[in-house]
């Protein structure tokens, strides 16, 4: 079943989550929050 609208992240958030959880200087709590909404993203097809 597909995701709303509302639960999938978009390309821009997905980019910068991204970046958070490639910087070692990031915080744990912004890990988490970068995990979650990449966990929103549609896999790639």
């Amino acid at each position: 079943m597909a995701k709303s609208n509302s639960e999938v992240t978009s390309a821009k958030a997905a980019s910068a989550a991204s970046k958070v959880l490639r910087n070692p200087k990031s915080s744990p709590a912004a890990k988490t929050a970068a995990a979650s909404a990449l966990t929103q993203r549609p896999n790639k097809k």
